[in-house]
């Protein structure tokens, strides 16, 4: 099948161009003094946003695997998240809570964040957010068990559509003992509701 005159164009434009082509579409004048470098500023934006599409995970988390006797659950939670919906590319943001049973290894505290950046920072929806961090996890250290748990607030929600701006979205994934041991399950969900132990 021979492309059409027109996607063969497209494919051929710049990021700026197919910007400016938005804005004329949207029924904006992209000459006019505020929206000049608005296709560059986009252009940058898009990258950065998307940037984790050129990270990968698995190299993150095996340069800060520790050999450790420790197994007890370890929990890093509230940690700040943002990303873009695959639906509308508009903004989700929300808080991550991440807890696992280590079995011989743990991960640095620091790229626990760091890995969830690297999969916030494409398009996404939470659902599948949740479980790639958790199964990145599981298959880095092979842990006992896993949890993760988002709390987030989509704009696609809050600005379009059913406009509930007060409304959030809670995800899990629980693996391992997480899955199996509800003790376990509930102790992890009740020390992230606990705001009483932050910091």
């Amino acid at each position: 099948m021979t492309p059409s005159v027109e996607s063969t164009t497209l494919t051929s434009a710049s990021f700026e161009e197919l910007a400016r082509e938005m804005l004329i579409r949207l029924g904006e004048d992209p000459a006019r003094e505020g929206l000049l470098r608005t296709p560059n500023r986009m252009h940058r934006a898009y990258e950065y946003l998307t940037k984790g599409y050129s990270e990968d995970p698995g190299a993150l988390l095996k340069k800060a695997l520790f050999t450790v006797s420790y197994d007890e659950m370890v929990i890093v939670k509230d940690i700040e998240m943002f990303s873009l919906c695959e639906h509308h590319l508009l903004p989700f943001f929300g808080k991550v809570h991440v807890a696992y049973i280590p079995k011989g290894k743990v991960i640095g505290l620091s790229k626990i964040p760091r890995l969830i950046e690297i999969f916030a920072r494409r398009l996404q929806i939470q659902e599948r957010l949740t479980t790639q961090i958790a199964e990145t996890i599981q298959n880095a250290i092979e842990p006992q068990g896993v949890g993760v748990v988002i709390e987030a607030r989509h704009l696609c929600m809050m600005m379009r559509g059913v406009e509930k701006q007060h409304s959030a979205a809670v995800t899990s994934s629980m693996l391992g003992c997480f899955r199996e041991e509800e003790e376990t399950r509930t102790e992890f969900l009740a020390l992230i509701r606990d705001r009483s132990n932050g910091v």
